[in-house]
């Protein structure tokens, strides 16, 4: 049985409620069984404890809880049914107890089937439940209950008479079908909530994949159709001028070369772009230079841009200081570009989430690569609500895992958000596979690189 999602005080109450149930209906029914059924103190004691039992049971094993109550039903009915034959009373004796049902024992069945179908599936519910009325009829219907008109075992006679109890076979199967019903259609309404809930989970998923692969197909045609197409001609022509001149020059042939062999080194580079870009904000609202205002033929960014970006993040309202340390040595165009495009989206991230904190941005150059951490701290008001798309994160890493290299991304402590990647300075992951000595939220422990 679930617990109570609210409130959590009170998580546990329907538990506590079936248990003082079971404790209420084990009383009741040991004092039936004892006195009315007149079973005697052992056998109807034993009976009763048999049927509290089993609804306390039934919170954790409502099968063996069913099983136990049924049985122990059965039992006292029929012990109850050579009791009753053998003190037959006269015609003018009032009526006996309810049998083979007796109240507590209708009301504990009750319950231990509800529980049943609330958490067991329809087949095991509908057997349960066919069982017990089997189970009825055998007793009720076949061998019949004790009446007034079977011979007294003491005298032979054969007094005249109605039964000797009151019948609750009936009342008994409308009651527990009743309560079927109900646990059943509970347990489905659970179950189809439960499944509404994956399957939103599951679209939700399924969206943005859907909108990752949109993104790649947008971005590889376009690198297809415009970039990679000049690159090659950029190539050819530089191979192929040095025979359209008589007699050129060394010095020609070298620049020649040297062209040709920046226009294959590009191609290389765009082959190794399989990430993801982020749906941009075209109104570009925090002037950080993320928006698509910006012209479709301008060049791509540097790290070179660093400070204009920092620049602009500050008249945006957040407190930024950057720090760089170590030789700056030449890095691939597309490790400059991921850099300067994980700390604009980072920048970004606080102006949406965090308003009015302080921005720390770190760069450390190592012989191996570069890494970048952006750490931000406590907002300072309430962050407005934001329509971004919230794949921000997802680029980041994309970006990352198409040149080899790391991204941790970790709330810190004092309640605000740092962003740290590593990327190798020539875009792709070490061969060696050594073993990082830094810690990319905390800062590099020495000179040595991953």
């Amino acid at each position: 049985m679930p617990p109570l999602s609210r409130p959590r005080r009170l998580n546990r109450l329907p538990h506590v409620l079936v248990c003082l149930t079971a404790l209420g209906l084990g009383l009741a029914a040991m004092d039936e069984l004892s006195n009315g059924y007149r079973l005697g103190f052992p056998l109807g004691t034993l009976s009763g404890f048999a049927l509290g039992a089993a609804v306390a049971l039934a919170l954790w094993r409502p099968v063996p809880a069913w099983w136990l109550s049924l049985g122990a039903t059965v039992v006292a009915a029929v012990v109850a049914r050579v009791g009753m034959i053998a003190n037959i009373d006269g015609p003018g004796a009032p009526a006996g107890p309810d049998w083979p049902w007796s109240t507590p024992a209708i009301m504990a069945q009750s319950v231990v089937l509800f529980l049943l179908a609330l958490r067991s599936p329809t087949r095991v519910a509908v057997g349960a439940l066919s069982l017990t009325a089997l189970a009825t009829y055998a007793l009720q219907g076949l061998s019949g209950g004790p009446s007034r008109n079977a011979p007294n075992p003491a005298t032979g006679t054969v007094p005249l008479g109605g039964p000797l109890y009151h019948p609750t076979g009936m009342s008994a199967a409308i009651a527990f079908a009743a309560v079927v019903v109900l646990g059943t259609a509970l347990h489905g309404r659970r179950v189809a909530r439960t499944q509404l809930v994956e399957q939103a989970s599951l679209t939700e998923e399924e969206r943005a994949r859907r909108t990752v692969l949109e993104e790649r197909s947008r971005i590889a045609r376009e690198l297809h159709d415009v970039v990679a197409h000049h690159m090659s001609v950029i190539s050819i022509q530089a191979q192929v001028a040095p025979h359209l001149v008589e007699n050129p020059t060394e010095e020609l042939k070298e620049n020649l070369a040297g062209i040709r062999q920046n226009a294959l080194e590009a191609l290389t580079e765009l082959r190794r772009v399989l990430g993801v870009l982020r749906s941009e904000n075209p109104e570009d609202p925090y002037g950080v230079g993320a928006g698509a205002g910006v012209a479709p033929d301008a060049p791509q960014p540097t790290l070179s841009r660093l400070d204009a970006l920092v620049e602009n993040t500050r008249a945006a309202g957040l407190d930024v200081t950057t720090e760089i340390a170590g030789e700056r040595l030449p890095l691939a165009p597309g490790v400059e570009l991921s850099a300067y495009r994980i700390i604009q989206e980072a920048l970004s991230n606080a102006l949406r989430h965090a308003p009015g904190s302080a921005v720390k941005v770190e760069l450390w150059h190592f012989p191996r690569g570069l890494q970048v951490r952006v750490v931000n701290s406590r907002p300072q008001y309430p962050a407005p609500p934001s329509p971004g798309a919230g794949h921000g994160l997802l680029g980041m890493r994309e970006r990352v895992a198409m040149l080899g290299g790391t991204l941790v991304t970790s709330k810190t402590s004092c309640g605000g958000f740092a962003v740290a990647a590593f990327l190798p300075g020539n875009g792709t992951a070490p061969a060696d596979g050594a073993a990082r000595t830094d810690d990319p939220l905390t800062g590099p422990r020495g000179e040595e690189t991953p």
